[in-house]
This record gives structure tokens, C-alpha cells and sequence, in this order.
């Protein structure tokens, strides 16, 4: 790519799952916050909420009741689509303690979930599964990091088939027709592959066109955004 080209040029962000399912549950979502701001709920007692509901889905999961586990996912998970929402319809600054709030609970919501999943295959006495949960929570973590770390960099990194929703999706369905073992298979291979995508990715922005930030944060400090 010639070199002269903008860094807008070099990076086209292109729509993931996550952006077109916001899309299509603009008709829901918009009517329910709106509710809500009304009566000036806070968006993160709605983020609190939403992890907390992960020990319920924890503990289904843990007792072998995979079917209600992944219809209390099915409810209950969409909570995590209306704090961002929320947080946007009182005004509330995107890049603060908020989405700070969000993101890091929405990793230890994931911790939670699978611990269910580890101590489901313990009592079974299952090393391969368990081995199976272990790559699957390592690369749920992984994808969130990759994108997080990218972006506090300056690069776009908004791409892959395992994001957070499609993870989510994966598991709901697998756990309602109670093949746990299939989602975990597909969400280990999927968020290991998305992991190799993005940092091809990145390695494409930086090897490939102008980086688009040349001044990146120190590499401990916080980002604000949420990765996916």
C-alpha cells in the first residue's frame, strides 16, 4: 500500500455480528431504556446485574442442568446489551468508569461461566474436557485482550468469527440441545483462530500501511474501550 495513504484509507473497520445484532434489536432495546433513564437507573447496576446472573448459569452448568442453563443464557445475557445503550441515552462518556466497569466484568462473567463447565467435567472425571474448557476460557480471554491491546495502540482490530456474541450464541444453542462438549470444542478452535486473525490484523496495519497512531500508551496501562 503506498505509503502516502491516510490511516482512515489504510483501515476500513468493517461490521461484525455484534454491530448488525445491535442493529436488528434497536426495536427492543431503544423502548426498554428508554424506561429506564426515565427513572434514572444506573447503567452499571445493570452491568453488576449482568455478571452476577453468569453464577446462576454457573451453577446449571455445575449440576448438569445444561438445557435451563442455556435458556437462563438466553434471557438473561441480552442484560449485557442495555448498559452501553443506557450509558449512551443519559449521556454518559463512552471512554469512562462505566465502560471501564463493563469490560473488565464482562471477563470476569466469562471466569464465572466456565468455572461451571470445570467443575461439571471434574465430577465426571473428564480430563479432556477439561483441557477443552481450559482453551476455551485462555482464548475468550485472549480475544478480548488482542483487541484491547490493539486499540490501545491505535490499530483497528474489530475483526473475527468468535467475538463475545458469537461465543455467547454458540453456547446457548449447543447448551439448550444439551451438547456442551460441542460448544466448548467450537469455541476453543473459534477464539484461537480469531486470536491467529487479529494479530494478522494488526501485523497487516503495521507491515502493510501507515500505523494509525504513532504515539502508543505505555504497554501497562488501562484502555477504556470494551473488546469483544
Amino acid at each position: 500500500m503506498n505509503q502516502s495513504e491516510s490511516p482512515e484509507t489504510a483501515v476500513q473497520p468493517k461490521k461484525t455480528l455484534t454491530d448488525h445484532m445491535r442493529v436488528w434489536a434497536k426495536v427492543i432495546i431503544d423502548p426498554v431504556v428508554t424506561v429506564l433513564a426515565k427513572y434514572k437507573l444506573s447503567p452499571d447496576l445493570l452491568t453488576v446485574i449482568g455478571m452476577l446472573a453468569h453464577f446462576l448459569f454457573a451453577y446449571l452448568i455445575a449440576i448438569g442442568q445444561m438445557t435451563w442453563a442455556g435458556i437462563a443464557l438466553l434471557f438473561l445475557s441480552p442484560l449485557d446489551a442495555f448498559d452501553g445503550s443506557l450509558a449512551r441515552k443519559l449521556g454518559r462518556k463512552q471512554n469512562g468508569f462505566g465502560a471501564f466497569l463493563d469490560s473488565t466484568l464482562d471477563r470476569l462473567a466469562e471466569i464465572i461461566l466456565y468455572g461451571g463447565f470445570i467443575y461439571y467435567y471434574m465430577q465426571q472425571v473428564n480430563p479432556q474436557m477439561l483441557a477443552v474448557t481450559y482453551l476455551a476460557v485462555s482464548g475468550s480471554l485472549m480475544v478480548s485482550y488482542s483487541r484491547s491491546r490493539a486499540e490501545s495502540l491505535g490499530y483497528d482490530c474489530k475483526i473475527g468469527i468468535a467475538s463475545r456474541v458469537e461465543r455467547y450464541i454458540v453456547l446457548i444453542v449447543f447448551l439448550i440441545i444439551n451438547m456442551p462438549n460441542i460448544a466448548l470444542i467450537l469455541i476453543a478452535i473459534g477464539t484461537y483462530f480469531t486470536l491467529a486473525q487479529r494479530m494478522y490484523h494488526v501485523w497487516k496495519q503495521e507491515y502493510g500501511s501507515l500505523k494509525p497512531n504513532d504515539e502508543p500508551i505505555n504497554e501497562n496501562d488501562e484502555v477504556s474501550s470494551k473488546p469483544e
